[in-house]
């Protein structure tokens, strides 16, 4: 199954994400699903700089703007001056094209 974004935005219509997702797309979809802390235990323990910015994207999606602050520098990213919207779909694009 190839991943594009419309194939990511159809899924949102099911109850849960597609299997060949990444974790990094599994944790956006729950997000976008209302299933934040589902998403969050997605992220949590992993360690590398694209766990970092979808855990920035997703404390800042939560409202902790100093830990989101936290995990974008942890990332290497400065902090978004998009919408949290348009954020999200930045990183859904990037994980699609970046799997």
């Amino acid at each position: 199954m190839k991943i594009t974004s419309g194939s990511f935005n159809q899924s949102l219509l099911s109850d849960n994400p597609p299997d060949v997702f990444s974790t990094y797309l599994k944790a956006l979809w729950y997000e976008r699903k209302g299933q934040w802390s589902k998403a969050h235990s997605l992220i949590d323990s992993l360690e590398e700089k694209n766990a970092a910015r979808v855990h920035a994207y997703l404390h800042r999606r939560e409202g902790d703007l100093s830990n989101a602050g936290y995990w974008y520098n942890k990332a290497g990213t400065a902090w978004p001056e998009q919408s949290m919207d348009r954020e999200w779909e930045e990183l859904v694009s990037y994980f699609i094209e970046n799997k």
